[in-house]
């Protein structure tokens, strides 16, 4: 399933500054940026369960914020990109 995670996490302290950077970085490791604050993950229910408590335990519910948008397997027709830079097809191959 796609799920797409955006997040404002509050960079006025250097402990706000290091959330942010761990929450990037929980989401990178499950899926792709394709804004600033937005990625796509493409998870099993396992794997979004995981990512969802890593997620959770990073943030303070009382400045940050969380947001899924859950598009699930019939994904491809419900997302439309327009703009600059090039989509991103998680199933798609991978190139290093």
């Amino acid at each position: 399933m796609l799920i797409v995670v955006t997040y404002d996490v509050n960079t006025q302290t250097p402990a706000g500054r290091k959330r942010l950077r761990q929450v990037a970085k929980a989401c990178e490791n499950h899926g792709q940026r394709v804004q600033f604050s937005v990625f796509e993950c493409l998870v099993d229910p396992a794997q979004w369960t995981g990512l969802r408590l890593q997620l959770l335990d990073i943030i303070d519910e009382e400045s940050d914020s969380l947001r899924f948008y859950f598009l699930g397997k019939n994904w491809k027709r419900r997302l439309e990109h327009v703009g600059a830079k090039q989509g991103y097809d998680p199933t798609g191959p991978l190139i290093i």
